[in-house]
This record gives structure tokens, C-alpha cells and sequence, in this order.
């Protein structure tokens, strides 16, 4: 699967991005957003796992954020299942040296395309940490919908948080 954006290609990950996985995800400030299946630090051995795991034929896709066939982050949708199954949620991160430079932006733009022209979804959301004004913006500025606090609703390093919930829809799309 390949996905062209305006600031970055979607892929497959591939065995060859490891080195280029670890080094933009063994970072704290990432991992500090992100569930803690995701580790801090990123090994090498973290990297080769999830390649692995990502190799997998599935209902979900995990797609490598690519500048010129580099991996630099991550996207992906966790399509729901049964009465569900018209939703998916949206996951991501960037490699931290190419923040502020639209690449997040292009590669949720592209993958809601994609969720809603070919996987036949009607909605996507995402449930960002309510600290990470980063992530809330990018997805506004994407056209998702801010339609909740959800308070109390995890805890990360020790410290129970906020999430918020986003989602798009198809029909606002059209």
C-alpha cells in the first residue's frame, strides 16, 4: 500500500527502515504522547518487533510517514469492529527534527482520504492526550471535531489523564 500526500508517501514498513525508526522514535518527548505500548527508550529490538508486528496481514494498517523513502514517523487506523466496523481510530508521530513543517498534517490528510474513499468508513476519530495542543491542532486544522473531555479516562506515567475525542466524518468531507 502506498499513499502519495502533498508533504509525504504513506508505506508499508519495511525491514530496512529500523535504523530510521529507532532513531526518530527513541525519543521521550514522543513516547510522552503515546500509549505505553510504545517505549522509552526505542530499541533496536523495539524497532525489528514492530516491523515485525506491522508485516502481519490485518484489519488495521500501520503505515510508515516517508520523505524520499526515509521513515520518519508513523499513522495508522484501528478500524472498529461489529457495530463499529464503520469507524476506525487514527494514530500517529513524527519524528521530532521534522516538526512544525506540515509532514503530520499531509499524512492524516492522506489516510482519512484513504479511510473513507476505500476501507468504506464514515468516521475517524482520535483520542489525544487534552495536555497535547500539538496533536489537537493538527487535527482541527484537519477538519476534525472537538466532541469531548473524556476525563479520568487513562493514566500515563503514573498520573491519571484527559483525553479528548476528534472526529471527522465522511459527509462533512463532501
Amino acid at each position: 500500500m502506498r499513499i502519495e500526500c502533498d508533504r509525504c508517501v504513506l508505506r508499508e514498513w519495511n525491514p530496512g527502515d529500523v535504523e530510521s525508526l529507532v532513531e526518530n522514535a527513541n525519543n521521550y518527548s514522543i513516547a510522552f504522547n503515546m500509549r505505553d505500548q510504545f517505549p522509552s527508550p526505542y530499541t533496536l529490538e523495539d524497532g525489528k518487533s514492530w516491523i515485525k508486528v506491522t508485516s502481519y496481514p490485518g484489519k488495521n494498517f500501520f503505515l510508515a510517514i516517508t520523505l524520499e523513502d526515509v521513515a520518519v514517523g508513523g499513522i495508522g487506523l484501528t478500524l472498529g469492529e461489529d457495530i463499529e466496523r464503520i469507524s476506525a481510530e487514527v494514530g500517529y508521530w513524527l519524528g521530532e527534527k521534522y516538526w512544525g513543517k506540515g509532514i503530520t498534517s499531509s499524512a492524516i490528510k492522506g489516510i482519512v482520504e484513504y479511510g473513507f474513499n476505500n476501507l468504506g468508513l464514515e468516521r475517524i476519530f482520535a483520542k489525544p492526550f487534552e495536555h497535547n495542543t500539538a496533536s489537537r491542532k493538527v487535527l482541527e486544522k484537519n477538519g476534525f471535531k472537538l466532541e469531548g473531555i473524556m476525563e479520568k479516562s487513562c493514566i500515563k506515567n503514573g498520573k491519571i489523564c484527559n483525553q479528548v475525542l476528534y472526529a471527522i466524518t465522511k459527509n462533512y468531507r463532501e
